[in-house]
């Protein structure tokens, strides 16, 4: 065993979290350039990401590690970068969410109601809950690798927040654009609170349409009327038709008669009224229809709410007064009918409001709650992406954002909640109402000691919107207020835009003035490996924590990154985890390899002093060349692709990369190059640089991993007479420089070119073997016709003959053969002939077929490349482009008269 050697497998389950913990207690999660410290430089560019807070005390999904394997790549690449990198952690109370988790526990295990334990008591025992589990979402990520900055975690009800919420609650009203007052809003009866419009589903189900009479008053002629709720006819305050519908038009400014309740209202005429719809007039229900609330405002109609907070009709409702909603249903059609008013019902589709938290029926319903005026946050909003400040990727939804912000309604910001941001008003016995940062001790107007808070609580929108400034101290000038605000890139997914993106964008253009971050990244939804929607109900969920314990943390990253593009939703299965695990082990394998080599140096003879870096005396090999030209290109590619935000390709690259080009092919020439004393040390060197600036660029995917194998690298180097390559490096890969592209020499492409020619050599004679079932021991001869690469294909005989399994004694090179050598399989690959003799190789009878289905291969091509260079694409496209092109198509030409001279 070698010095250095590396274990068989990689053991993921032992590795990740010593590794984790080395990451944070070396305290490479913080930003190296911290504000509150005495050596800090202003001058040094930060990097931020506000993490989108997951609800304190959720569970790790699929969801979730989605954005954390987003969000820690973006991190760990501005940190290798040399950015001053920070990634802020924290949670959201979220109000709603928490609360009835807490009131169902309360339920089963002490039978008892929140409003029977009281407000104090409930609030102090959804503390202990967050206490209790809060931090397991913190350990589920920090699982996931995610190199957050864990001293400067946040979470939405703390003490700083709290106050950030509270100054701009109070900037807002001072500004006049806080008001409280009456308002048609959503309200869920379940949870006894108001909910704002985002969180309102909306479904297709079969209703009933109900047909009635609206009796006209002083007489027996009536108007026709359906309606899919009958008992929302005891909140009506008239009857409206179009102004130029002829069936109706002698109606108009009559009075109609309330079934049942007798009540008398006007009948009105309104453009709003569908001609064609039911049976073209309709009843206007202002306190429990949005159209109708709309209407009733033109109309200066009376708003009767006939419901109360629990879905019962009140005492508007006559005798059905505290009926439930649906049993009201019955009763009031009931009755209708004993009163001669019914005309039919007949089945109905249409779309049903659900609340999106507990998925009952939401009920339009006026109510006293407090307001947010939108209209100049809005156009704040809408400027900053308009003129550039802030940059949404991908950018299709730019058009969605627009189209939300410029038909925006007021935000209904109360919640008749417990949990939550407390309204910080009070009010006196005379209604006088204080607003105030702190705790009042008297009324603002009347001094009256006498004074208590509103019960309603803030949206979880209303703290989740200031987060990233909130987080850094705002609205205190903190050192880290001044040096990482404005944050960087917000990255989250795109069904939240309009939940949270756009409130942050404008919360932080009202309170600081500047967008709280200049690029907007949305990710797409995870879904299952047929691209159907993950429940619990398909039982298609794939669980994180299951998917890690079993393939690993990076396999699940890498899974997750690679297939995913910005704004498109992402398939995920568990064979592609797998395939990734696998992926892993080739990495952790490879690695192996290059360490064993690293150690080798030490065996045998050296051509060269062994402390010198001989780089400029040494002769690379093609193969050296070739896979160095091949990085560099990748360099390039993954820096491009980072720019542009697709992570998904530059991993695919990446992946590649390593898996083709470095481990099947470099590794398998180096083990012959390593042999030779003259080439060893060159190679060895080839293999450490390649294998250290693959592991740079992959570590951002795959964390674990690269920081293992890199640590066990830099520990061969350091002890080895190539110690000099390391010299610079620092103990962590995480903290390593990312590779930077370099500009083309000009040697890169003839060397490229000459290495994929000996590729397609070497594939075309293992396909023929694998066709003809050779054993892989068993040496070929080989006889090449070569044209002007038989410099080329002598000076690498070799490297052929080990690669393709060809008995090197026995390889023959010339120019051409004039004399085709009979009983031999020929094969083309590129403007080179290969012969190979069929003894006991080779059955004949299918080596026709074979060659007409190269030929055919070769014609398809050649077809292609002609329709496209007689196509508009030879006078658009760069010459360059063109060129190549035609060289393709003589290629391909060349091939197919090469085929059709060995059919005959």
């Amino acid at each position: 065993m070698t010095k250095h050697e590396l274990p068989k497998a990689y053991d993921f389950k032992s590795t990740e979290q010593r590794i984790y913990a080395m990451w944070e207690t070396g305290g490479y999660f913080k930003p190296h350039n911290d504000p509150n410290k005495p050596d800090f430089d202003p001058n040094v560019k930060p990097f931020v990401i506000s993490i989108p807070p997951p609800n304190v005390t959720g569970e790790l999904h699929i969801g979730h590690a989605m954005f954390v394997s987003v969000e820690d790549l973006m991190i760990r690449y501005h940190r290798m970068k040399g950015f001053s990198t920070l990634w802020v952690p924290g949670s959201d109370h979220a109000g709603i969410a928490t609360q009835l988790m807490v009131e169902r526990d309360l339920l089963k295990n002490e039978e008892i109601t929140r409003e029977e334990l009281g407000r104090e008591k409930f609030v102090a025992r959804t503390w202990e809950w967050k206490k209790k589990y809060g931090g397991m979402i913190y350990n589920q990520i920090r699982r996931l690798g995610a190199s957050c900055d864990w001293d400067r975690e946040r979470f939405t009800l703390d003490e700083g927040l709290s106050r950030a919420v509270r100054e701009a609650f109070v900037r807002l009203y001072e500004k006049g654009l806080i008001y409280r007052g009456p308002r048609l809003i959503n309200w869920s009866p379940g949870l006894k609170t108001a909910v704002s419009d985002l969180e309102v589903e909306y479904s297709e189900e079969q209703a009933t349409l109900y047909y009635f009479k609206y009796m006209i008053a002083g007489s027996d002629e009536f108007i026709p009327v359906a309606t899919i709720r009958p008992e929302t006819i005891l909140g009506d305050t008239a009857v409206a038709v179009h102004p130029e519908d002829e069936r109706f038009k002698k109606f108009i400014g009559k009075k109609a008669i309330v079934p049942i309740l007798g009540r008398e209202i006007p009948i009105i005429a309104d453009d709003y009224v569908s001609m064609e719809f039911g049976t073209g007039a309709l009843k206007i229900t202002p306190g429990h229809d949005p159209n109708d609330y709309a209407i009733a405002h033109r109309h200066d109609l009376p708003i009767i709410s006939m419901l109360d907070k629990e879905a019962k009709v009140n005492e508007n409702g006559g005798k059905y007064q505290g009926q439930d909603r649906i049993v009201a249903r019955k009763n009031v059609w009931s009755d209708m009918k004993d009163a001669g008013l019914v005309i039919k019902t007949e089945p109905y589709t249409t779309t049903i409001p659900r609340s999106q938290r507990g998925g009952e029926i939401v009920e339009p319903m006026i109510s006293e709650q407090w307001f947010v005026k939108m209209e100049s946050l809005a156009n704040k909003g809408l400027d900053a992406v308009r003129n550039g400040q802030i940059k949404i990727v991908p950018e299709r939804f730019e058009k969605v954002y627009y189209n939300w912000l410029d038909n925006i309604k007021d935000w209904c910001i109360s919640r008749q909640l417990w949990w939550g941001h407390r309204i910080p008003v009070w009010y006196c016995a005379d209604h006088h109402m204080t607003v105030t940062r702190e705790d009042p001790t008297q009324c603002a107007a009347c001094g009256s000691k006498n004074i208590h808070q509103d019960e309603d609580v803030l949206d979880t929108w209303f703290s989740s919107g200031l987060w990233p400034f909130s987080t850094l101290g705002w609205p205190e000038q903190t050192p880290d207020l001044k040096y990482f605000y404005p944050t960087s890139y917000m990255e989250t997914g795109y069904d939240i835009l309009f939940f949270w993106v756009a409130r942050m964008i404008m919360t932080g253009l009202e309170f600081t003035e500047v967008p709280p971050f200049h690029t907007v990244y949305l990710h797409g939804l995870v879904r299952d490996e047929h691209g159907h929607k993950m429940s619990k109900t398909k039982g298609n969920v794939l669980d994180p924590l299951v998917v890690m314990d079993e393939f690993g943390t990076d396999a699940l990253r890498f899974t997750m990154l690679v297939g995913s593009t910005p704004g498109n939703d992402t398939n995920v299965g568990i064979k592609k985890v797998e395939a990734n695990r696998n992926f892993a082990n080739k990495i952790w394998n490879a690695g192996r390899f290059v360490i064993n080599a690293i150690d080798s140096l030490d065996d045998g003879p050296q051509t060269m002093d062994s402390t010198v870096n001989s780089q400029s005396s040494t002769v690379w090999s093609l193969a050296d060349s070739w896979i160095w030209a091949k990085l560099q290109t990748l360099i390039r590619d993954v820096e491009r692709q980072f720019q542009n935000f697709q992570y998904g390709q530059a991993g695919q690259q990446i992946y590649e990369f390593i898996w083709n080009d470095f481990a099947d092919w470099y590794v398998e020439i180096a083990k012959g190059q390593i042999q030779n004393p003259e080439s060893r040390r060159q190679t060895v060197e080839t293999l450490v640089r390649v294998f250290d600036i693959s592991l740079r660029l992959l570590h951002p995917f795959t964390p674990f991993i690269t920081e293992e194998v890199w640590g066990h690298l830099h520990t061969a180097l350091k002890e080895s007479e190539l110690r000099d390559l390391c010299k610079d490096w620092p103990d962590a890969l995480i903290v390593a420089k990312f590779p930077e592209p370099r500009d083309p020499e000009g040697w890169e492409e003839s060397k490229i070119a000459d290495f994929t020619l000996i590729q397609e050599l070497v594939r075309s004679i293992r396909n023929l073997r694998a066709e003809n079932n050779v054993a892989p021991s068993k040496k070929l001869a080989a006889q090449f016709a070569a044209g002007d690469k038989t410099g080329l294909l002598i000076e690498q005989s070799a490297m052929i003959a080990a690669l393709a399994g060809l008995n090197v004694d026995e390889v023959k090179i010339e120019t051409s053969i004039a004399q085709k050598p009979e009983d031999s399989a020929a094969i083309v690959a590129g403007s080179v002939e290969i012969y190979l003799p069929l003894t006991g190789m080779v059955d004949l009878a299918n080596d026709k077929p074979r060659l007409e289905k190269e030929l055919k291969e070769a014609q398809s091509h050649i077809e292609r490349l002609e329709k496209l260079l007689s196509s508009d694409f030879a006078n658009k496209a760069p010459a360059a482009l063109v060129q190549k092109e035609r060289e393709k198509l003589d290629g391909y030409k060349d091939t197919a008269e090469k085929i059709k001279a060995q059919l005959k």
